[in-house]
């Protein structure tokens, strides 16, 4: 198994950025890929982006290409997600997620979640 802590959430004004990080112990992290998703108030979780286990083959969702960057440190055992000129729509809390699957977009590609971070982008 592995454990997954997100931080780095928080309130950001419109336009703004933040990074999240996701820790990870337990298992080899670099044994997992990493996906990001996130839940809005009354909404489904949505895949926002994975990255595969050596870090390549990055996939985003549409919604956040071009403003999300995902990345990983294998060495640290660590995944980021860096989210860049946020909208209001962007609030929701923010899960990563480690599994096996190559090129995972749903949450039941996912084996283990971390417990979220609340992400808050206010007009």
């Amino acid at each position: 198994q592995v454990q997954l802590v997100e931080s780095g959430g928080g309130l950001v004004q419109v336009g703004g950025s933040l990074r999240l990080s996701c820790a990870a112990s337990g298992r080899t992290f670099s044994y997992y890929a990493l996906g990001w998703f996130r839940q809005g108030p009354g909404k489904e979780r949505e895949f926002v982006g994975r990255i595969r286990r050596t870090g390549v083959g990055i996939r985003y969702a549409d919604s956040v290409k071009g403003r999300f960057t995902i990345s990983r440190d294998n060495a640290k055992n660590t995944g980021y997600l860096q989210m860049n000129s946020l909208k209001p729509e962007d609030t929701a809390v923010y899960y990563c997620a480690a599994g096996t699957s190559i090129d995972g977009t749903l949450v039941s590609d996912y084996d283990f979640w971390g417990q979220g971070t609340q992400v808050t982008v206010s007009s």
